[in-house]
C-alpha cells in the first residue's frame, strides 16, 4: 500500500501544531521579570558581602584574636535588641525627673531617635541643595553675583564644618536648628562650586544650537544648561548625603538635640562597646537605604541617561 503524499500546506500546518503542542507546557511556567531577577541578584550579593564581613569578625572572636570587651562580635551587640534599645530613650531625659525606665518602648525609642536624625539630614540636604544650585546658576547668569559672591564662597569652602558648631549654637541654641544648620554649611559651599563646575562643562554645541533657534538667555539656562548638569548634580547630591550623615552625628554628639549621635556619645561615656557597634550598624543601614533611595530617584528623573555601570567589564 503506497503512502499518499500530503500537500505542502498540510505538512506545514501539522508541523506548527506539533511545535505548539511541545511549546504549550513552557508557556505555563511563570516567568520572572528582568528587573526582579536583577534586584534578587543584587540583594543576594549584598547579603553575601555583609555576611562574609560578619563571618570574618566572628572568626576573629572565636580564635581569641579580638577582645569581646572592646570589639564584641555581631551576635553579641545584635542579639539583645531590648538591652541596647533602652539606651535610645534620650528624648525623655530632657524632662526633669524622667529616667530610662519611663517613656516609649525600646522599639519606639529607636524609631524616634532614627526619625529625628533622618529628618535633620534630609532637611539640611534639601535646603543646601536648593540654595547651592540656585546660587550656582546665578553666579554664571549674572556677572555681578559672580564678582560679589564667588570670592566669599571660595574663601569659606575649606573651613571644616566642626568650626561652625559654636556659631550654630550661638545663633540657634539647642534643638533641631543647629544640627540642620551644620548640615547646610557642610554641603552648601562645595555644592555651589560643583554647580559652577558643571555649568562650565556643558557642551558648547548645545548652547550654540539653542542660540541658533532663537532661545533667550533664560531659556538656554532652563531648557539646556539645567538638564545638562542634572546627572552630575545628582551624583554630587548622593555623595554629599553620606557627608550629611557624618555631620549630623557630630552635631548631635555635642548635645544640640537627641539622636543617634547622642546615643554614641552616651555609649562612649559609659564605655559600652556593644551600644557603639549597635548604633554604627543602624547608621550603616540608614545610609545604605538613603543612597539606594536617591539612586532610584535618579533613575526616574534621568530616564534618558544610559546605564554605564560595568561598561569596562566586556573589554
Amino acid at each position: 500500500m503506497t503512502a499518499v503524499p500530503q500537500p505542502a500546506a498540510a505538512r506545514e500546518e501539522q508541523t506548527q501544531a506539533i511545535g505548539a503542542a511541545h511549546a504549550a507546557p513552557a508557556t505555563l511556567r511563570p516567568v520572572m521579570p528582568a528587573w526582579a531577577g536583577r534586584a534578587a541578584s543584587r540583594l543576594g550579593f549584598t547579603l553575601l558581602s555583609v555576611g562574609l564581613f560578619c563571618a570574618l569578625w566572628e572568626l576573629l572572636w572565636a580564635l581569641g584574636i579580638s577582645d569581646p570587651r572592646l570589639l564584641p562580635p555581631p551576635h553579641v551587640f545584635l542579639g539583645n535588641f531590648p538591652e541596647q534599645a533602652k539606651f535610645f530613650n534620650t528624648a525623655q531625659r530632657w524632662q526633669v525627673g524622667v529616667g530610662l525606665n519611663t517613656g516609649p518602648s525600646p522599639a519606639g525609642a529607636v524609631m524616634i531617635t532614627i526619625a529625628a536624625s533622618a529628618a535633620r539630614v534630609f532637611a539640611g540636604l534639601l535646603i543646601a541643595s536648593t540654595l547651592s544650585i540656585t546660587i550656582g546658576v546665578l553666579v554664571r547668569y549674572y556677572v555681578a553675583v559672580e564678582k560679589l559672591a564667588l570670592p566669599t564662597i571660595t574663601l569659606l569652602s575649606p573651613v571644616s564644618p566642626i568650626a561652625w558648631l559654636p556659631v550654630a549654637i550661638f545663633l540657634f541654641g539647642i534643638g533641631d536648628a543647629p544640627a540642620i544648620f551644620m548640615v547646610v554649611v557642610a554641603l552648601f559651599f562645595h555644592m555651589v562650586l560643583a554647580t559652577i563646575s558643571q555649568i562650565d562643562g556643558v557642551n558648547r554645541n548645545f548652547i550654540n544650537v539653542a542660540c541658533t533657534m532663537g532661545a533667550t538667555k533664560f531659556q538656554i539656562y532652563a531648557r539646556v544648561i539645567i538638564p545638562a548638569i542634572l546627572p552630575g548634580l545628582l551624583m554630587v547630591l548622593r555623595l554629599n548625603l553620606l557627608g550629611a550623615w557624618m555631620v549630623v552625628l557630630v552635631a548631635e554628639s555635642t548635645g544640640v538635640g537627641y539622636g543617634l549621635g547622642q546615643v554614641i556619645m552616651l555609649a562612649r561615656n559609659t564605655f559600652n562597646p556593644s551600644l557603639v557597634f549597635f548604633t554604627i550598624a543602624l547608621i550603616g543601614v540608614l545610609g545604605f537605604a538613603s543612597d539606594w533611595t536617591l539612586r532610584v530617584v535618579q533613575k526616574r528623573i534621568l530616564y534618558w541617561v544610559p546605564e554605564t555601570t560595568g561598561v569596562l567589564r566586556g573589554l
